[in-house]
């Protein structure tokens, strides 16, 4: 990295792992990631967002793999105790082949097209992870992450540590707004969620929209 602490926008590849190992309990229990949206998985919106900002595509499930690896390489968590994003973060960064790894959820149809854009010029030679955030909180399961970070991370589970945001706090974290997209991280978490998501896609067509 350069000297000073300036932003880097330098072009660098970068991995991206789509987290899809939970159990999806207010979905029913379905696999969130083959749920349909607009007469299509949530998967395949996240992966056409994703796949002209990446240089390579992984995919954390633990289930529905099969069907999964038809789209990109499947790793597992292979941890029946659903861990939660953090052990999905661990198996990413240990298979990614690029040093910095983007983690996305299965379930963002609205992931910022220029979410790399972004993230990239807000990188300094400290920076060890950089989070979204979408105006009011922030977005943890949005983030790159550099591969060094795989020892604290792999240390922290060990110790018991689940909670995501008190992890990414031991380190030096850049946070990137997103105000000005209010759909970009929206949560689909129940069936009612998803059906009135949909029901305003139309409208957003002719804007920023879900699917524009």
């Amino acid at each position: 990295m350069t000297s000073n602490s300036e932003p880097r926008t330098d072009r660098f590849p970068v991995s991206a792992v789509v987290l899809a190992g939970g159990r999806a309990t207010r979905m029913g229990g379905a696999d969130k990631g083959w749920v349909e949206l607009a007469g299509r998985p949530l998967i395949d919106h996240v992966l056409d967002r994703l796949r002209p900002q990446v240089d390579e595509i992984l995919i954390n499930a633990n289930r529905s793999q099969a069907r999964y690896q038809a789209l990109a390489p499947v790793i597992g968590d292979d941890n029946p105790d659903y861990l939660g994003p953090l052990a999905g973060m661990q198996v990413g960064l240990a298979a990614a082949r690029h040093d910095w790894v983007l983690f996305v959820p299965c379930d963002g149809p609205a992931l910022p097209r220029d979410l790399m854009v972004r993230f990239r010029a807000a990188l300094t030679p400290q920076t060890e992870l950089v989070v979204a955030h979408d105006g009011d909180w922030l977005q943890p399961v949005v983030a790159l992450l550099h591969k060094s970070l795989l020892p604290s991370l792999c240390a922290a589970l060990a110790e018991g540590e689940r909670k995501i945001d008190i992890w990414f706090a031991r380190h030096n974290m850049a946070v990137v707004s997103f105000a000005d997209q209010p759909d970009a991280f929206i949560n689909l978490n129940s069936p009612d969620e998803l059906a009135a998501y949909e029901a305003r896609l139309p409208d957003a067509a002719t804007g920023q929209g879900a699917t524009s």
